[in-house]
This record gives C-alpha cells, sequence and structure tokens, in this order.
C-alpha cells in the first residue's frame, strides 16, 4: 500500500501550563487599556464635567462648529438655550457642546476681528528656498 498510516505522538514538553499561552493575550489587554481605554475614559469625564458647568453667559461650541452664548442652562434637562446672532436663539442638546470658550478669550480664533500674521511686513519675497525655479534652475536672480 503506498498511503502510510501517521500515528498521534505526544507532544514533547507536555508539562507547560495553561497560564503560560494566557499571558500574551494578558499582556496585550493592559496594553490596549493604558493606551486606548483610560485615556477614552478621562476624555469622556472632562468632557461630562465641563456640560455640567454650563451656565448661562458663556461662550460654547457645539458639536456643528456652531458659536453662541448661553442664555438659558436649567440644572436638569438635557437641552440649554443659546443665541448664535441678535435676536436668533436655538435649543441644543447639551452633550452636542464640543467646547466651553471662556469670557476672557475671544470667541473667534484667526477670524474676523483678528489681524493676519504677516500684516505688519511688507511683501513676501521668497529668496533661494526649494521651488520651481531651483528644481528647473531659473535664470530669474529675483529669487521667484
Amino acid at each position: 500500500m503506498l498511503i502510510s498510516l501517521a500515528y498521534a505522538q505526544d507532544a514533547g514538553g507536555g508539562g507547560d501550563s495553561g497560564l503560560i499561552t494566557l499571558l500574551p493575550l494578558v499582556l496585550i489587554f493592559v496594553v490596549f487599556y493604558f493606551l486606548l481605554i483610560r485615556p477614552q475614559q478621562k476624555k469622556m469625564k472632562t468632557h461630562r464635567s465641563m456640560v455640567e458647568a454650563v451656565q448661562r453667559g458663556d461662550q460654547v461650541v457645539t458639536g456643528g462648529g456652531i458659536v453662541g452664548t448661553v442664555t438659558k442652562a436649567p440644572s436638569e434637562g438635557s437641552q440649554i438655550q443659546i443665541e448664535i446672532a441678535e435676536g436668533v436663539r436655538v435649543k441644543v442638546v447639551r452633550q452636542t457642546l464640543q467646547e466651553v470658550i471662556s469670557k476672557d478669550k475671544p470667541a473667534d480664533k484667526g477670524g474676523r476681528g483678528s489681524k493676519p500674521a504677516n500684516d505688519d511686513k511688507g511683501p513676501v519675497r521668497r529668496r533661494g528656498g526649494f521651488g520651481l525655479s531651483s528644481l528647473f534652475g531659473s535664470k530669474d536672480k529675483s529669487g521667484g
């Protein structure tokens, strides 16, 4: 007969315990806990405390990016009322607030009220650098 029978043999060194085989799984769980689960729980806790501390007069940013001032913030209930423009008030769910802007910070970060970073400088001219002119060897020495 051409097919030979294969007999099961004992595994060599059969003294391994189940604890050693579970050790990699335990280590993976510990790494996931410290890198993913714990930071996410901290973030949720700070967001919950920020939302609970919202009071009338605070400037807030909603999840949709709308900036407004809180006009009604009842201690119970899941909704607050914010004013997004003069006379325009909307109700939003408390948990959708992304940020509470303190009263001493300006509402627009780099928006209409702030001046650009290079406003006090004249026209910016590039000198040298890595542009198309440096690749193709432009004869123009003005830096353009």
